[in-house]
């Protein structure tokens, strides 16, 4: 029988926030999340029995995951070293060294965190018992090829039967990591602890590969210390040694990934949205009364199957760009030294959507003085560079954290349509802003009674494919140009359109608004 529990503290956490926090706060915050249980199966706990070691690791895992979070929000004014020294070195020296035998109830590490996003909480944690129970069906010997294949899509099955908790099983762009309004924020403020995180989330994902390439239960073993090994030599070799990049599943482990696409884009997702959390708790740009709703909004956008999206070949694409060598190397079959990174720590590339070829840098660049090859196949270093140096606005002007800006706010304003948010919408514009549409100016008064109704009755109805967005900034104006296609049935007529639109942002005090936007639109037959 399968095992379901009210979520063990969070939804009394949730609720019983009211006895310590303001009326206001405890309000936005009432809310009921469940919990679930492995999907009963024979290989049950077999990766745990069967590699105690690198499944202890896990458990330390959770713990550096909820104390980053719980120190994140409930210590926002601590130093950096706080983190990048006091945590650090507790985590690396006592909890990796003696991790738990047993997996941990975060919410007794995070509780304030638990009662700020439990929705949130409970996403993470589903997605680990998926990470766990895969690593049982590739550990159990009892298994052969097919049998393994069939419990790996039972078991993705029985995670997608949980909507309100599964992360998209689409390939997510970047830029919904990178550049949100709150993005970067982590990674700068914390670039140790940053690169620790993505340490964790290279053995997660890489514990994968050697149980798949080794041939006997002698060499899955051995593999399995290998990879293990690996992971101590970057966090031995802190901070240099830590990936400088996102380790990207099909990347990382390419046969976990190719045996499992699903999975490894789910995995993805996870690892994305871990950095939109640390982003968001540590960006002082957003207020503390924003916190849940923009770590909400997140969530919202990495279930859905809709927002961000790119085709798996582009996904693939991109995972390459990257580079294996600025992720800490590959997970099996690597050499004795560790790769040398090819960009700078944390450095924010920019992909086509639809294809997912690398357009340039918007934070940090390539490295200095590294020559192309190493451990990285397929990846062209003098190739990317030249790609990236025409079009780079340099990381020291203030154009590379405006561009993102920006284009969160068109972003903010497009989903406010799709959703049926009319006073989200309107607060994005600028008092004095103008949109022409259908051959007409109108000013914001108009546009609220007038074409905003049937512009989120059509958003709604029919979700557009948006192109990637073009920003350019100008001291305090900016310009988004993007194209979009748009097929469906709205108000019982046929639509198969082709759409251009121009915003432009003006920066106020408040942040960047839209002051003006230009719509116009074709049929495609």
């Amino acid at each position: 029988m399968i095992s379901i529990r009210l979520a063990r503290g969070l939804v009394t956490a949730a609720l019983t926030l009211a006895a310590f926090a303001t009326p206001r706060v405890a309000q936005a915050q009432w809310t009921t999340t469940y919990e679930q249980f492995y999907l009963q199966a024979s290989h049950n706990w077999t990766f745990r029995n069967q590699y105690a070691s690198a499944d202890r690791l896990f458990n330390a895992f959770d713990y550096g995951h909820a104390i980053l979070y719980e120190t994140l929000w409930t210590k926002p004014n601590a130093p950096a070293s706080r983190l990048e020294v006091k945590e650090f070195d507790y985590l690396t020296k006592t909890v990796l060294v003696k991790p738990p035998r047993l997996p941990l109830e975060e919410a007794a590490i995070e509780p304030k965190y638990a009662q700020l996003a439990p929705e949130a909480k409970v996403m993470f944690d589903w997605a680990h018992l998926l990470h766990r129970q895969l690593y049982d069906v590739l550990a159990d010997e009892r298994l052969n090829d097919a049998q393994r294949d069939r419990e790996a899509q039972r078991i993705i099955v029985y995670y997608r039967s949980r909507p309100d908790l599964a992360f998209s099983s689409k390939p997510k762009t970047m830029a919904l990591m990178q550049e949100q309004s709150y993005s970067l924020a982590f990674r700068k403020k914390y670039p140790k602890f940053n690169g620790l995180i993505w340490g964790y989330h290279w053995l997660q994902v890489g514990l994968y590969e050697p149980l798949l390439v080794g041939k006997t239960v002698a060499a899955k073993q051995a593999g399995v210390r290998a990879t293990v090994a690996r992971f101590w030599q970057m966090v031995d070799g802190a901070p240099t040694a830590l990936p400088y990049q996102m380790p990207m599943t099909a990347t990382v482990a390419p046969a976990f990934a190719a045996r499992f696409p699903e999975a490894a884009i789910i995995f993805d997702n996870l690892h994305s949205m871990h950095d939109v959390v640390s982003d968001i708790l540590s960006n002082d740009a957003v207020p503390r009364d924003r916190k849940r709703t923009e770590i909400l909004r997140a969530a919202r956008l990495y279930r859905d199957d809709t927002s961000y999206v790119m085709p798996v070949a582009a996904w693939l694409a991109m995972s390459n760009h990257m580079g294996i060598e600025n992720m800490g190397g590959p997970s099996a079959g690597f050499l004795p030294t560790l790769p040398t990174p090819t960009v700078t720590s944390g450095a924010v590339m920019t992909h086509d959507w639809e294809t997912g070829a690398m357009k340039g840098f918007t934070y940090g660049s390539a490295a200095s003085g590294v020559a192309a090859g190493g451990e990285h196949a397929g990846h062209d270093m003098a190739a990317m560079a030249a790609m990236a140096m025409p079009t780079t606005v340099p990381s020291t002007t203030p154009a590379a954290n405006d561009s993102a800006d920006v284009a969160a706010l068109v972003h903010r304003f497009h989903d406010a349509l799709e959703q049926g948010d009319s006073v989200a919408a309107i607060g994005l514009l600028a008092d004095d802003a103008e949109i022409l549409e259908s051959g007409s100016v109108e000013t914001v008064a108009d546009y609220r009674a007038h074409h905003l109704p049937a512009d989120i009755a059509l958003a709604k109805a029919i979700k557009s494919t948006r192109a990637p967005l073009r920003v350019l900034v100008q001291g305090d104006l900016a310009t988004s140009t993007s194209t979009s296609t748009t097929k469906g049935t709205f108000r019982d007529r046929a639509i198969d359109s082709a759409g251009a639109e121009l915003i432009v942002a003006r920066r106020t005090s408040q942040g960047w608004r839209i002051s003006a936007i230009h719509w116009s639109s074709r049929r495609r037959n």
